[in-house]
């Protein structure tokens, strides 16, 4: 099993400096710097950079200036822009195809000793590292393909759908990564790395060791994301990331106007998706707030009392760690990340789970001296293990770990 509370004393090896790469190609479909994946992505280039190990890394936006360009190759001006015309999932999934080329391509050239790149856009890269007899590392965002499931190799579905193939004409189907190459990749990686213990259990009922699972989790600036002077007056609670029905949107909604509450306030901040629409409309509220996508989401937590995070399905939530960072407890599934600690860092529910959501909202509203304690403890968390420092020595235990393990 993974470690239960990685800190920094247990993330790196004592030989972890004597253990790690020469020249490591990196390659993310990401962006190095900005939100979400793309500033995950770039605290993970930047733990082989300031190692000195960092040969080049391949992604598409480049917004950082700490790496020097003769080290990042930006794939921002790239050919598969010719197909941006197409739908937004055949065209990202065009842009990984690319990028997994180019990076297979570059390894092929020489000179690297370690391949990191992610899940469901490495196939190819993961093949190459074998045959070159080099170490690699494959960052998994979520949970594993078959989510928990036993599935046979090729369902029913997928043999039917391989069956009536038609070729080139079936063009932009091929542009997608198959589940198949999926588990191909999670084989192929000399180790995985892991976004939380949620995910890791998802790999381990699919029968993959846990010598091969690595727990990184995620980070946060703890200097942008810090706790307000003093809590809001009214209670206030918060919602931060896509309005879709995967992350339990719909179900929040649901249980704010089931309470009624005096004094409070729910604000919804991200972008409205069309499958939530129904949702917004059977049951907003007078106090139901949506804000859209906004750069000021360190703010809007500093005001507001509790986090709701009722998602189904999540590799770790940022916007957790972001929350926690703030000094808010969390109403949280496990199914959303680490950062949820129930009685400690706030209220951990089950997913799809209305009631719950219910119970635990009218208690916080009551609870305001526990919220404030809850609020300590989170901090406290963040602080003690998902900084960004910490996020970069356990990548760096992760290259140790998978040098080890082809010697």
């Amino acid at each position: 099993m993974l470690p239960a509370s990685p800190d920094r004393s247990s993330s790196q090896p004592q030989d972890a400096a004597s253990s790690q790469p020469h020249a490591l190609l990196y390659a993310t479909s990401a962006g190095l710097g900005g939100s979400g994946l793309d500033s995950t992505s770039l605290e993970g280039v930047l733990a082989s950079w300031r190692k000195g190990f960092l040969k080049k890394a391949l992604c598409y936006p480049n917004r950082q200036r700490e790496i020097a360009s003769a080290h990042v190759r930006s794939l921002q001006y790239h050919p598969v822009r010719l197909l941006s015309a197409l739908g937004s999932k055949d065209y990202y999934a065009a842009k990984k195809r690319w990028l997994d080329w180019l990076a297979s391509r570059e390894l092929r050239r020489g000179g690297y000793d370690f391949f990191h790149g992610w899940s469901s856009e490495c196939f190819r890269s993961l093949v190459e590292a074998r045959l070159l007899g080099i170490p690699s590392v494959m960052d998994v965002p979520t949970w594993h393909r078959n989510k928990g499931a036993d599935k046979p190799n090729e369902t029913k579905k997928e043999r039917e759908a391989r069956l009536a193939d038609r070729g080139w004409k079936d063009w932009r189907k091929h542009l997608h990564v198959t589940r198949q190459q999926q588990l191909a990749e999670y084989d192929l990686a000399t180790l995985l790395f892991m976004p939380s213990h949620k995910s890791a259990e998802t790999f381990l009922a699919a029968g993959i060791p846990a010598e091969k699972l690595h727990y990184v989790g995620r980070g946060v600036d703890v200097g942008r994301y810090h706790v307000a002077e003093q809590p809001p007056e009214i209670f206030r609670v918060i919602f931060v990331g896509a309005l879709i029905k995967r992350k339990g949107v719909h179900l929040l909604l649901e249980a704010w106007k089931k309470l009624n509450l005096p004094d409070a306030e729910l604000l919804l901040v991200g972008s409205v998706h069309e499958e939530i629409k129904p949702a917004l409309k059977e049951y907003s509220t007078s106090n139901v707030k949506l804000l859209g996508f906004t750069k000021s989401v360190p703010e809007e937590l500093r005001r507001s009392s509790v986090f709701a995070f009722p998602s189904e399905c999540e590799g770790f939530a940022k916007a957790t760690l972001e929350a926690a960072a703030c000094g808010l407890p969390l109403i949280a599934t496990r199914e959303s990340g680490d950062a949820i600690v129930g009685g400690n860092t706030g209220f951990m529910i089950p997913p799809n789970d209305v009631d719950s959501l219910v119970t635990a909202l009218e208690y916080a509203h009551s609870h305001r001296d526990t919220l404030l304690s809850m609020g300590k403890s989170a901090r406290r968390m963040v602080e003690q293990k998902y900084t960004w420092d910490d996020y970069r020595d356990r990548v760096l235990a992760g290259y140790a770990k998978a040098m080890e393990l082809v010697k």
